[in-house]
């Protein structure tokens, strides 16, 4: 018989889990929570295994208990199969979804349920069909486009930021792989070149090799995480001490090294936000992408290159989504447990992200369908849909003039949670984008008092109204929104739309710093006809 304090060994622990949470739970995700300290090692007889008991305080918000939380906090009315919690990362990060990061976009899968052609329980009719045109008026990374696209479906995305629309128009691109393979190993080559003579490559494998010593002895693995999380050990006094400890280490080698920690001046995200060293290399690797004749590679391995930058900047790991102060020194990082460094190359993670990029362009290939898809750069509120898609996008421009689109499936940006042309000013800074932050519909800047949500309202008030010239007589609209300040009933009024339906949806680890309940609320709008709406 099993008991709360049996020892079972990974690969019993992994068919343990599996079994418990009615969900695959893999040898290396065991791994994963010994490493990470979620749960102890033990070491018996040269095998390694873990307590059942640590294995069950772990997986408590499994088995149910995690969706009585969730309701008991948000509502009843949540419908927990839109959670998507069966499926892994990998899986709600599949192929091109991944090409490269942005906030605020959702999951494939819940495009998906309300593109595809399934009925159950809570969708109970087909909306949209293969050979259908869905419109994204929000694109964001272009996550409407690429599902509809494996689907077998048109799309038309518009974004007002023109480095979303070449995230997304890079997505759904077909492409000459050779050549992008080709292009990426002639700028490998010469970046690698580049560096070989430089001094940080060997300063950053001396460095690694001191931070290796000292993390073995002050923050040895599982040990420490494990400590940590029972609270043995007070994390903010051990961690200020063992960075002030480290700190000599450090900067004696970057004197040893001539390393340049900061640039000259800071006028700039790029000047702010880079060592020196990462910034000669952006810069050369930038000049080569200039050198690619064929405009999609040349795009793609931009994207590549933004990626990488993003990797890269002077921040800690666990500041990385959301920047707080360029750091230039070596510190004690709460996402590893242990004494971290900046980088001071961008050699490892573009090696990195260009392999990733190549294998997910290969894997959407075998997925997508003879469709087309395009992102469009401009305003929702007043673009010319038909005429500009013509000019961009010649056969999707002759499809469009043949059949109006269905409908729409988007996310439109939330009152004041998101600057989205800053989360990518690295790259607005180094392409040199023109930015149009002033046509963005509900800013960071201008917050969430009532000034803000009627400018809001009438905001996406005019994209739908726009839009409309374009659908068909019998079209679906679907919005996902967190509306906690309830103007979705008056934008669709505003609109001459009603709700026919709401579903609610659980939203499940937005971020790492984040795990409260919270929901967002899926809008189905039509032309409004005078009935009522039901609660789903």
């Amino acid at each position: 018989m099993i008991g709360s304090n049996t020892l079972l060994t990974i690969k019993e622990a992994s068919e343990w889990a599996t079994s418990h949470i009615g969900k695959h739970v893999t040898a290396s995700n065991i791994s994963y929570l010994i490493q990470y300290g979620r749960v102890q090692k033990i070491e018996h007889n040269g095998i390694t295994q873990v307590l059942m008991n640590d294995l069950m305080d772990y997986y408590k918000s499994y088995s149910g208990s995690r969706e009585i939380s969730f309701k008991q906090q948000l509502g009843d009315d949540l419908n927990w199969a839109l959670s998507f919690d069966q499926y892994k990362e990998s899986e709600t990060t599949k192929h091109v979804h991944r090409l490269h990061p942005y906030k605020g976009k959702f999951i494939p899968q819940l495009v998906e349920y309300f593109l595809d052609s399934h009925v159950d329980n809570f969708k109970r009719e087909i909306f949209f069909h293969k050979g259908d045109i869905i419109l994204d008026p929000f694109s964001g990374s272009g996550t409407t486009m690429v599902q509809a696209c494996e689907l077998g479906m048109h799309a038309i995305g518009i974004d007002v930021s023109a480095f979303n629309a070449l995230i997304g128009n890079c997505k759904v691109m077909k492409y000459d792989i050779a050549n992008v393979k080709a292009e990426i190993n002639r700028i490998t080559s010469a970046l690698e070149n580049y560096v070989k003579d430089s001094k940080t490559i060997e300063f950053e494998e001396r460095l690694l090799n001191e931070l290796n010593v000292f993390n073995n002895q002050y923050f040895p693995v599982p040990e420490y995480k494990y400590r940590l999380r029972k609270g043995e050990i007070n994390e903010k006094e051990y961690a200020a001490r063992k960075e002030q400890q480290f700190l000599p280490i450090y900067m004696q080698l970057v004197q040893e090294y001539g390393i340049v920690l900061r640039q000259a001046q800071d006028d700039s995200f790029l000047d702010k936000w880079y060592s020196q060293h990462i910034r000669n290399e952006i810069d050369f690797v930038f000049n080569e992408i200039k050198k690619i004749q064929n405009l999609d590679t040349k795009k793609i391995v931009t994207v590549v290159l933004s990626r990488t930058m993003r990797s890269c900047r002077a921040t800690t790991h666990a500041d990385l989504a959301t920047l707080l102060e360029p750091i230039t020194t070596t510190y004690y990082c709460r996402k590893h447990g242990k004494i971290c460094k900046p980088l001071f190359s961008i050699l490892k993670w573009w090696k990195t992200y260009s392999k990733d990029t190549i294998a997910r362009l290969l894997q959407f290939d075998a997925l997508r369908t003879d469709t087309y898809q395009y992102c469009l750069t401009g305003d929702s509120r007043a673009i010319d849909i038909a005429q500009e898609i013509i000019k961009r996008n010649h056969l999707l421009g002759e499809i469009l003039s043949k059949q109006k689109i269905k409908g729409i499936f988007s996310s439109p940006p939330y009152v004041g949670l998101i600057d989205y042309h800053e989360q990518h000013a690295y790259a607005y800074d180094l392409f040199g984008f023109e930015r149009k932050d002033e046509l963005e519909i509900g800013p960071l800047f201008k917050g969430q008092k009532k000034e803000a949500q009627a400018s809001y309202i009438q905001g996406i008030s005019d994209v739908l109204n726009n839009c409309k010239r374009f659908l068909a007589d019998d079209y679906h609209v679907f919005l996902v929104a967190n509306d906690k300040y309830n103007m979705y009933p008056t934008i669709a009024d505003n609109v001459g739309m009603e709700i026919v339906n709401q579903f609610r949806r659980p939203v499940l680890n937005r971020t790492e710093k984040d795990k409260t309940a919270y929901s967002e609320t899926i809008f189905h709008l039509k032309e409004k006809k005078g009935t009522t709406y039901a609660t789903i």
